[in-house]
């Protein structure tokens, strides 16, 4: 039982006093006590991915660390929090705890708050120290399955640059990140027959996830594992499994790989050789044929906090296997894009986002030392031209607004604060890591509007005219393209779902942002988007042919508070931004949206919208189809010439991934991975109230036409 007066302060000070060694009493009677000792094992066990090692916070989860977090709470009942966490955390799709552990949470966190750094003396975060073990388990299968196995062909570079029709061999299929398939047996025509002809259970994850598919084999890797399967029928050919070995934690309920938060977006396959991200910040390569492991290369980050996620996807061009890093908040030194050599798994090289002093743009952090900058994730699978032998790899923004924000007291004169390479289109050399260009979409970005999406390749115009450009959009969902072959501004496209930019300068794409918006200590500011952004992680679709770029977005905004933080909190990282979801001033409740961009025309060809805010990627055919999925759990297809509705069929829940489509024997498939465990996904139905509790099952839906 709680007492009604029993406040998070009163804890504070039962603490302070050094009451029974770190137990915090939250009622008089001692009815209800918690360890802290206890609770920091928990939380490292299962917390420590969304608010960090230090509780500092992350885009996705609030800090419970220091002024902010007491200020809320000082004052309040002790239940009160207590009840906030065993209602809310951890969020829907992850595994539960014993209601026994949530005393001991909050006695840790108390505890931390009220030390500070010393409370977090020794512990290690258990993930940091996870060793792996790893183990292939092959299906009991008829002979025709066995060879299709044996069958496999290896994946060639001359493969990935123009692929089978019939394959999807990389995320978005192509070095281009089109996410595209030029299949048409489903069409406008004969979409309404279109059904669901198999589906297969996958482990728990946060999804994002996007199949392959190869001569057949279907590999779909989520939560711990990676399965091989026939596309035509699903059944199963190989498993591989890996398992973190982790001290035991009083009260979890679920083990293995339950943990981990971020789900790769991809694998990747060149050779025999399938590549997958791991939870533990690895790399590895399978054997495509069986499961078996080839290499296994950790890729251990620079800075004191580790804490690296592989949340992207790997890319391979030129015999490297590139990935991208995000790091945690209190990174010190920031990011990096790393790679590996696809046949022994040793590192070639690795380029970090954040310049550092002494390096070009190096002069563009506000006189900050390399361990007071921080940010430049890359959360998003890179792209490749073959032609000009070029990688395009996107980036964050900065992690600790504070950095950039004013000129540093008793430095020397600034040169600027843009924070290179945030924000920026980054244009390397595979072989060498060599920076050959790159575009800073926005400077000095405090509000968290990151620009770390796909980069598409794409030919605007024709004949002596065409020209190869690179298109992406960030979360405020202005469109841009830069000439492929040198970085050289070519147009914007704004959406209109931004207040972000009061302009853009027609022939550089410099940004001049809002002056009303600029940060006010304590002062709360409307900002559209949000800091989960116009648009997200998931993907855009380009048809080639028509040059129509289809955009999903979310209309909403969010009021972002600064709150400073003394020197000592700034130079150790963390956030110092505060956001609240609100409604746009002009919302009449539709919060999904579906857009057609013509790039010739520069103009949006058509839009939808709808209550439900949009869960996944976006597939558009040579059918003249775009398929997405909504969080109604409903899967659509929509006329890529006018966006009518065509076709909708309900899943077990809403596709939080990448569709994808392929063919087998002459029969073409639509496959989704169905499940509700997203980041941007637990945020969208936040807006929704009337949505139903998420479905936690995650699954493989696969789609055909009938009598094929």
């Amino acid at each position: 039982m709680f007492s009604r007066h029993a406040t998070l302060l009163t804890a504070t000070l039962l603490l302070a006093s050094g009451h029974a060694s770190a137990q915090i009493l939250f009622a008089a009677n001692g009815a209800v006590s918690g360890s802290a000792t206890k609770g920091q094992s928990v939380y490292a066990e299962s917390c420590i991915s969304c608010h960090g090692p230090k509780l500092e916070g992350s885009p996705f989860a609030p800090t419970l660390i220091g002024e902010t977090f007491m200020s809320h709470w000082r004052g309040k009942e002790a239940a009160e929090l207590l009840t906030q966490m065993r209602t809310t955390m951890p969020p829907k799709g992850l595994p539960t705890l014993n209601v026994e552990v949530y005393p001991d949470l909050m006695a840790f966190l108390v505890k931390a708050n009220l030390q500070g750094p010393a409370a977090f003396a020794g512990v290690q975060p258990a993930v940091q120290s996870a060793v792996a073990a790893n183990a292939t388990k092959p299906a009991a299968m008829s002979a025709d399955l066995a060879q299709k196995l044996a069958a496999l062909s290896p994946v060639t570079e001359a493969m990935l640059a123009a692929p089978s029709d019939s394959d999807w061999l990389m995320w978005r299929r192509t070095f281009d990140a089109a996410g595209f398939s030029p299949l048409k047996q489903i069409d406008r025509s004969n979409v309404q027959k279109l059904q669901k002809v198999w589906s297969a259970p996958l482990d728990p994850s946060s999804n994002e996830v996007t199949p392959l598919v190869h001569d057949g084999v279907l590999f779909v890797f989520s939560g711990a594992g990676l399965q091989a399967m026939d596309a035509a029928t699903g059944k199963p050919l190989w498993r591989f499994e890996r398992e973190f070995k982790r001290p035991a934690v009083a009260g979890r309920q679920a083990s293995g790989n339950g943990g981990q938060r971020k789900q790769s977006k991809s694998v990747a396959l060149f050779g025999h050789s399938l590549f997958v991200p791991t939870a533990d910040g690895h790399l590895l390569a399978l054997d495509a044929r069986s499961g078996k492991v080839l290499w296994d290369h950790a890729l251990n980050g620079d800075g004191p906090n580790g804490g690296l996620q592989l949340s992207s996807g790997p890319l391979v061009a030129r015999g490297v296997v590139m990935i991208g890093v995000s790091l945690g908040l209190t990174n010190k030194g920031g990011c990096f894009i790393v790679a590996l050599d696809a046949t022994t798994g040793e590192e070639r090289w690795r380029f970090y986002t954040v310049a550092r002093p002494g390096t070009p743009g190096g002069d563009s952090w506000n006189d900050a030392p390399t361990e007071e900058r921080f940010g430049g994730g890359v959360w998003t699978t890179g792209s490749y031209d073959a032609q000009l032998n070029l990688a395009y790899f996107g980036t964050g923004n900065t992690y600790n607004t504070a950095t950039l924000l004013e000129p540093r007291a008793g430095t020397s004169a600034v040169t600027n604060n843009d924070g290179l390479y945030t924000n920026t289109t980054l244009a390397l050399r595979p072989e060498t890591g060599e920076l050959v260009w790159y575009h800073q979409h926005h400077r000095r970005d405090v509000w968290d509007q990151d620009w770390a999406f796909e980069r598409t390749v794409v030919t605007l115009g024709s004949g002596a005219n065409a020209r190869r450009a690179v298109v992406t959009g960030g979360k405020g969902a202005v469109f841009e393209a830069v000439d492929a072959a040198t970085g050289k501004f070519l147009f914007a496209q704004d959406t209109g779902l931004t207040n972000v930019f009061a302009s853009i300068d027609p022939v550089t794409g410099d940004k001049r942002t809002s002056a009303g918006l600029e940060p006010v200590a304590g002062k709360g500011l409307l900002v559209c988007p949000g800091n989960l952004g116009a648009r997200n992680w998931p993907a855009t679709s380009l048809n080639p042919a028509t040059g129509m770029l289809f955009v999903s977005a979310l209309e909403s905004c969010a009021e972002y508070t600064y709150s400073p933080r003394g020197p000592q909190e700034t130079a150790n990282g963390g956030s110092d931004i505060r956001f609240s979801p609100r409604s746009r001033p002009d919302s009449d409740g539709n919060l999904g949206r579906v857009m057609a961009i013509d790039l010739t025309t520069r103009r949006v060809q058509w839009t939808h919208r709808q209550r439900l805010p949009m869960a996944s990627s976006l597939l558009a055919t040579a059918g003249e189809l775009v398929f997405v999925s909504d969080m109604g759990r409903m899967f659509s297809a929509y006329d890529q010439s006018n966006g009518t509705l065509l076709w909708q069929a309900p899943l077990p829940a809403a596709a939080e991934s990448t569709p994808i489509s392929y063919a087998v024997g002459g029969q073409q498939y639509i496959a989704v991975v169905s499940g509700e465990a997203s980041h941007l996904g637990d945020y969208s139905r936040g807006l929704v109230p009337e949505l139903s509790a998420p479905k936690t099952e995650i699954s493989l839906e696969v789609f055909a036409l009938p009598g094929k």
